[in-house]
């Protein structure tokens, strides 16, 4: 007689650098199968389509207007672009990539900040609905614009990979890229939910974390104007969020938000909006849109740091 004993189920972590940041997958499987080279296969999709640092990809090469027909990854990445777009009323838009370079935050180098004629002329170029999606083809009007997927796509690859693990009947997961997570049921080798936190936002590059959190079968992203600022000749920080309407850096209280939604793709394209609109905007727009949870980081009238948590953001 044969007595069979089921594996106990542990914990398979992968990770390494990707997108200029880095990646970090934990997940238990009943195989406890290494996908490592799935997660390479999934990354390397997602830099050949949506990559502006990769000369050869196929958003390079719109860019460089020498492409129009687009692939999958890039279809589900514009379309949901074009749907936070309309909804925050152009105050996240991809074409704003143009600026975004110029004031050196992007793939293209510029040692000296744009004047005021330089912006103006950079303006005629923005606006995503200059480009129209037919099928799998792209339309542009002239002057055509420049796009630039990077306050979306980070989370999109997230989804992706969990994606791909719920394929495998993976049940239990988190995927992190950069500070960009999606998690479901739990960490099993500590028999309870996955915690995350929300980096405080330091200007020194120092991490710490106050808000330390259960996230339960959701996605969260966060941008921070902390992570990415230039000081100009009088010492004053710039941020990397560029106002689409002005193409000058956004200027906000708002040192970071944190986005909750069912896909980290849609979070994070919220998180870059709110960074944005401003409280009371973003206060407003997610009594509209239930499906939404943030948390804000700010700088109050005082200079003082304030945290604000709405709609049953977890506290704990």
């Amino acid at each position: 007689m044969s007595v069979s004993c089921k594996q106990e189920l542990t914990n398979t972590k992968l990770n390494g650098p990707i997108f200029g940041t880095f990646y970090d997958v934990t997940y238990a499987s009943d195989s406890n199968e290494n996908y490592q080279k799935s997660l390479d296969s999934i990354f390397a999709a997602i830099n050949q389509s949506m990559s502006n640092y990769q000369a050869d990809s196929d958003i390079s090469k719109v860019n460089k207007h020498e492409l129009e027909v687009v692939d999958a990854h890039f279809i589900e990445v514009f379309k949901a672009s074009k749907k936070i777009y309309n909804q925050t009323n152009g105050l996240f838009d991809p074409t704003i990539g143009t600026l975004v370079n110029a004031w050196n935050f992007g793939s293209e180098e510029n040692k000296t900040k744009p004047d005021s004629l330089r912006i103006d002329s950079l303006m005629q170029f923005v606006g995503f609905e200059k480009i129209i999606l037919r099928n799998n083809t792209l339309i542009k009007t002239d002057p055509k614009p420049y796009l630039d997927f990077n306050a979306i796509a980070k989370g999109y690859a997230v989804d992706l990979v969990a994606d791909f693990l719920e394929s495998k009947n993976v049940a239990n997961y988190l995927v992190n890229i950069g500070g960009e997570l999606r998690t479901k049921g739990e960490n099993i080798e500590k028999h309870n939910g996955w915690t995350v936190g929300i980096e405080n936002p330091n200007f020194d590059g120092s991490q710490s974390y106050d808000k330390v959190f259960v996230l339960k079968d959701k996605a969260m992203a966060t941008t921070g104007t902390y992570r990415k600022f230039k000081l100009d000749a009088n010492g004053k920080r710039y941020a990397h969020i560029i106002d689409t309407k002005t193409g000058y850096p956004t200027k906000t209280n708002i040192l970071s938000v944190s986005v909750i939604a069912d896909d980290c793709m849609m979070a994070d394209g919220y998180a870059t909006a709110f960074q944005a609109m401003g409280i009371e905007n973003v206060k407003q727009f997610l009594t509209e849109h239930s499906e939404l949870q943030a948390h804000l980081i700010f700088e109050n009238e005082n200079m003082k740091l304030e945290q604000l948590s709405l709609y049953n953001f977890p506290s704990k």
